[in-house]
């Protein structure tokens, strides 16, 4: 007779079955498996037992049941409800039940609640817009250990010039610092994604630096569309001069600042930009210091970004 398996796994409609579980992939459910990196992810956040902690995408709870063994609460967000009910079952009768509290739903849609500590083997869709939403989440919180794809951890780190610097690196290390203190290989996952994940270790910045993020990042995703390019060229698109022009309007009616009649936006911008010593740089090798430098050079003569 032959030995029985003690594991299934077929696939229905990009799901995969184990142990009588779908995971949806499509939803980058990709379950941590490997108790050490589990541990090593907690010891990485330094929990205390006063912690509440934020857990997103807890998945059967093979994180979850770690952390709570160490805090006072964990607030786990979970899409699925199908996972959500069997991490309930993984804590019912236990001690720990008193500790989780569930909420079921997409935490992009949500507001964060208070929390000290997110950690996190984070669904690989949600990676850029949630570390945004955390980063601008007040009040602060200590810190985050939240697990990603490689190459993602790698744009969070890099630096001007590096082939991943990009506007979410710049965003990040504004507001943070942020540090891939371990790699983790496909294989510690069930089932394993198609590439290798690192943990990150994000500690805000406080107090923030001084400025208005949504005018900043406007001035980023200008400057970023085409990295390579000099800012000069970036600055002459029609969209962006069109959006400078009706902001600068705004500010001078605001101001009671009078336009004159031969006033012409592109003429003034390449000016802004050539006086500041900007028109030739790249947005791919400039560091912090020059955007904010930048932003602060723009605002001076009255344009903005929001």
């Amino acid at each position: 007779m032959p030995k029985e398996k003690s594991e299934k796994k077929f696939r229905k409609h990009g799901e995969i079955q184990k142990q009588g579980i779908f995971f949806n992939k499509d939803l980058g459910q990709h379950i941590l498996k490997n108790p050490p990196v589990i541990d090593a992810m907690i010891e990485k956040a330094a929990v205390r037992p006063t912690d509440v902690v934020l857990e997103v995408g807890p998945g059967t709870g093979n994180l979850t049941v770690k952390v709570l063994e160490k805090v006072k609460q964990v607030i786990a967000c979970e899409v699925d409800p199908r996972l959500a009910s069997e991490l309930e079952k993984r804590v019912q009768g236990t001690h720990l039940k008193s500790r989780l509290k569930l909420k079921l739903g997409d935490v992009l849609k949500t507001d964060l609640p208070f929390f000290d500590v997110c950690l996190a083997n984070l669904p690989y869709q949600i990676s850029s817009p949630f570390v945004f939403k955390l980063l601008l989440h007040r009040p602060f919180f200590r810190c985050a250990v939240l697990m990603f794809q490689k190459e993602f951890a790698q744009r969070l780190v890099a630096a001007p010039s590096d082939k991943l610097y990009c506007r979410l690196s710049v965003n990040t290390q504004l507001l943070a610092r942020v540090d891939i203190v371990m790699r983790v290989g496909k294989n510690n996952f069930r089932p394993p994604p198609k590439v290798d994940s690192c943990v990150v270790r994000i500690e805000p910045r406080n107090p923030p630096p001084d400025i208005n993020f949504n005018e900043w990042d406007g001035l980023l995703r200008i400057c970023f569309v085409r990295k390579n390019k000099t800012l000069s060229a970036a600055f002459k698109q029609t969209y962006v001069l069109e959006t400078l022009k009706k902001n600068y309007e705004v500010h001078c009616s605001l101001n009671n600042i009078i336009i004159p009649k031969d006033w012409d936006i592109k003429e003034e911008i390449n000016k802004i930009l050539t006086e500041s010593n900007f028109e030739n740089k790249r947005a791919r090798t400039m560091s912090i210091e020059e955007f904010l430098q930048l932003l602060c050079v723009f605002n001076s003569k009255g344009f903005h970004f929001t």
